[in-house]
């Protein structure tokens, strides 16, 4: 009979496990990759996070500590959804930051506080010149760290992925279709700069390239950029020697005048 009783005692608490990690859940997720035309990329992630009446105290107490790094906060709110979604070898992420915002929306059921990571990530881009000051950007798929299935990666349920591409830029090739925002009667995206995909989009055979065209003035001064960073030390030993020449003339010529 106490053999039945502790089974039972047992049971219940192994129910009331799951509640333990029941006060926090991360109900949306919105990351948008704003491109720029070195290659390179800003992502900015934001998780809509439940927190429950109970947990109010915990999460705040959390939120002052100092230097509670990504992994922390994972194992705070006990999930493995706070993480970045573009990612992968080789790509190098800097200028990292992770930022747990203050409650609101508090209600007799809990609050909603957004949980922020701000990054930027390099090679998000692969570039080619395909025409005089005309360049075609091609995304780099590799880098997503999506929900990963038997067909490869998936937006998860509440997940919105958007793009931005630069000012200017004309958009080649996209798939699959963004949800938003819709193209006109030929299939094209003209003065779009914002795309966005939602939940339950397949993502293994992602493609997306735009190109764009360069000013004839931006041409020039990346040109002599370009010939600067190959003849930086020429330059200025040459800008050294100009100096010293002309500090002996201007000494020779004053020793003259004497």
């Amino acid at each position: 009979m106490r053999f039945f009783a502790v089974l039972a005692l047992a049971s219940l608490v192994l129910a009331a496990v799951p509640s333990v990690f029941a006060y926090y859940n991360i109900t949306n997720t919105n990351t948008t990759v704003v491109l720029s035309t070195n290659g390179s990329a800003h992502v900015l992630e934001q998780f809509t996070l439940f927190v429950s009446n109970s947990s109010f105290e915990n999460y705040n107490s959390n939120r002052n500590a100092l230097n509670l790094s990504l992994s922390h906060w994972q194992n705070v709110l006990y999930t493995t959804v706070l993480h970045e979604d573009l990612i992968g070898i080789g790509h190098d992420i800097y200028g990292f930051e992770f930022l747990p915002g203050p409650l609101l929306e508090q209600t007799a059921n809990g609050g909603i506080a957004t949980l922020s990571l701000n990054y930027y990530i390099s090679n998000v881009t692969n570039v080619s010149n395909i025409a005089p000051r005309k360049f075609k950007y091609s995304f780099n798929d590799s880098l997503f760290n999506f929900e990963s299935t038997a067909n490869g990666q998936v937006l998860p349920t509440n997940t919105r992925f958007n793009i931005v591409i630069p000012s200017g830029a004309e958009l080649v090739s996209v798939y699959p279709s963004p949800d938003m925002p819709k193209p006109d009667a030929l299939g094209n995206y003209a003065n779009a700069t914002i795309f966005s995909w939602d939940s339950g989009e397949l993502l293994s055979s992602f493609t997306f390239s735009y190109v764009t065209t360069q000013s004839l003035q931006d041409e020039v001064l990346a040109y002599l950029k370009g010939i600067y960073a190959e003849y930086a030390l020429a330059i200025y030993f040459a800008i050294i020697v100009a100096v010293v020449l002309i500090a002996a003339y201007v000494y020779t010529l004053n020793k003259r005048n004497r």
